[in-house]
């Protein structure tokens, strides 16, 4: 018989700090290291932020000052200040602040109480002090406890709230800030606040258009269709154009907020465009063609938003407030008017929407023999066991969006490599896929170039972005090659594949580079791995007598008990991230166009300095770095 231990013992009652620091992806989705834009080291710092914004959307202090460094994250606001009584409750008493009051707060982008909450428990450090009328207030905490509490003093401070904390290490391993994340989230501030100044070390954000702003920034100097539809109502912004990129393009915010992950205000957005231009023309176009190349920034104001996540990625609400119009019939009134009223008064932009939609239309014909072919070629070359070696995970289940955020896919290329990663990978979220050769130099290529060429074909099929990026089956995906001249040049031809055809999956954080160690460093006692040549020294520093100095030129040589390391959880990736104002074709045109010599003289000097360092230093130290031998090592 089973012993029955669920006893009065087994019950646990945790106060608000120990159950964030359990549960943190409860309440800041996943933890991270900073390589993605969703990991919770930005999660923290919107949320100190978000409090700036409201008190601005209130109509009190007109800029935010914003500093960040090895120290950690200091943001000062100017509006009222916390009331001085309540500044300790209010960032460690769990479902305590001043949203709940509809009136003070009705479309507020944080409404449950626990987001300051949140960043002092997963904070090392946490520091608040509150400026109100000529006093000030300031309590400190490590790890959500409350260490030493301030009396009032008289200030000359002017009224806001400062706000200082560093993030848990022990929670976010190894995190580094990635400033151009940062900047996109405060540029989306600037935006979605018109009037609104954000100082962030020494750059300053500001926007008097928003979202045509917001548009005219992300497009930069990408040739669009026709200018830039800017459309305004009460609750409502919406900016339009179309371009010459493949896929779709949204920047969608509800309250303030960046829904990355779009919602009912967004599908609500896309009905209704394709009603209205089919209205408009006269014409039952598909779908996808008028939708194909479109770029849009959409931004609702909601009561009570409710959102699926307390990360706030995507929105759930059906109606724009309890008892007002549902969001469908909202958003198709406002674009069934303002848009369409727009077209009739600009007939050269709507002849030009027209052009555009009857290209995509054309395409969409040409291609559709060539995708059949190319979808049997891809079943019979049987991709799941040539090319793909896949993980567990079922990702095509709907709602499973924690399972996805896991998951991850290595493109590598040659046996070896493939083999390592394979062998040391996690089965259940880490994916495998493998190149034959050096790739396509796809740059200036129509999309056929996809589904003729055997290698991208397949790659997409793994990918499941064949017919949408909706579908993406890995939430990661990783470009893994040798750290080398042939390794740079294999990693360029994979990087214009997906700016050239798949630039959103870019756009949205989807790509990475794998970093592993040039170096292992070791005695009998104790391994280093070392990414670099500063690196390896300090290894050689902390070790006594000789060590046995490895270097690695290829992923092969990395055995897969070693390889287990660089892609678990001290994983080092490397962000593919588009400034806003990137102009994808000029960048293509230099890196992969005909200028031969130039790109080939980039790759050789910016393959890792310390290449040549290190083959220098093997010439003059040949004794010193011992051979390999059979003695046993502790790792």
């Amino acid at each position: 018989m089973v012993e029955n231990t669920y006893t009065e013992d087994q019950i646990k009652t945790l106060d608000w700090r120990e159950h964030i620091r359990l549960r943190p992806g409860m309440y800041i989705g996943k933890l991270g290291d900073g390589s993605s834009a969703d990991d919770g080291i930005y999660v923290l710092l919107k949320e100190v932020i978000d409090n700036c914004i409201d008190e601005f959307a209130m109509g009190f202090g007109k800029h935010i000052d914003i500093d960040i460094n090895e120290h950690g994250v200091t943001v000062r606001d100017y509006g009222r200040g916390i009331p001085l009584g309540k500044v300790v409750d209010v960032v460690s008493k769990i479902n305590t602040g001043a949203k709940y009051d509809s009136k003070a707060f009705k479309k507020s982008v944080g409404l449950n109480g626990v987001g300051t909450k949140a960043v002092n428990a997963l904070s090392e450090y946490f520091k608040v002090t509150a400026f109100r009328e000529g006093k000030a207030k300031t309590a400190e905490f490590s790890f959500g406890n409350l260490k030493q509490e301030s009396k009032l003093i008289s200030s000359k401070e002017d009224n806001g709230t400062l706000i200082t904390f560093k993030p848990d290490n022990g929670l976010f391993r190894n995190f580094r800030w990635q400033h151009e994340y940062i900047e996109q989230q405060l540029w989306n501030y600037a935006y979605l606040n018109a009037g609104l100044r954000i100082n962030f070390n020494n750059k300053t954000f500001v926007s008097k258009n928003g979202l045509l702003d917001l548009l005219s920034k992300k497009t930069g100097s990408e040739e669009t269709r026709y200018p830039i539809i800017h459309l305004r109502g009460e609750d409502v912004e919406i900016a339009i154009t179309h371009g010459n990129h493949y896929g779709e393009q949204y920047y969608s915010f509800v309250n303030g907020q960046n829904t990355t992950q779009g919602g009912t205000h967004l599908n609500a957005f896309r009905e209704a465009l394709i009603k209205v231009v089919r209205g408009h023309f006269k014409k039952d176009f598909d779908a996808k063609d008028i939708r194909e190349s479109i770029i849009a920034a959409v931004s609702v104001r909601v009561e009570e938003p409710v959102f699926e996540s307390q990360t706030k990625t995507r929105l759930g609400s059906e109606r724009m407030s309890p008892d007002g119009p549902a969001m469908r019939t909202f958003m198709a009134d406002f674009l069934g008017k303002e848009l369409d009223d727009f077209l009739h008064k600009h007939p050269d932009d709507a002849k030009a929407m027209l052009a555009r939609i009857q290209q995509s239309e054309r395409e969409r014909k040409d291609m559709a023999g060539i995708k059949k072919v190319a979808n049997q070629r891809a079943k019979a070359a049987n991709l799941h066991n040539k090319k793909l070696r896949d993980c567990r995970f079922h990702l095509n289940e709907k709602g499973d969006e924690d399972v996805k955020r896991q998951t991850t896919i290595f493109i590598t290329e040659g046996d070896s490599a493939s083999g390592s990663i394979t062998k040391a990978r996690n089965v259940d979220s880490q994916a495998v896929f493998s190149l034959r050769g050096k790739p396509l130099n796809c740059y200036g290529l129509t999309k056929k170039i996809v589904y003729q060429n055997e290698e991208f074909n397949l790659l997409q099929h793994a990918l499941n972005i064949e017919d949408s990026l909706d579908d993406l089956r890995y939430n990661r995906v990783v470009i893994a090659t040798d750290a080398d001249v042939d390794g740079m040049h294999i990693r360029l031809l994979m990087l214009t594949f997906f700016l050239q055809f798949f630039p959103d999956l870019v756009r949205n954080g989807h790509l990475y580079i794998l970093d592993t160690p040039l170096f292992r460093v070791r005695d009998k006692q104790q391994t280093f791995y070392c990414y670099s040549e500063a690196e390896k020294q300090g290894a050689i520093q902390k070790l006594r007598g000789k060590p046995e100095i490895t270097r690695f030129k290829g992923l092969g040589e990395i055995s897969p008990n070693e390889f287990g390391a660089f892609i678990g959880e001290d994983i080092r990736l490397d962000p593919v991230i588009l400034p806003e104002d990137t102009n994808l074709d000029h960048v293509l045109n230099y890196y992969m166009g005909k200028n031969t010599p130039e790109r080939q003289e980039f790759i050789i000097g910016n393959l890792r300095v310390e290449l040549d360092m290190i083959d220098k230093q093997e010439e003059n130290t040949g004794e010193e770095e011992l051979a390999e031998d059979n003695a046993p090592m502790n790792q």
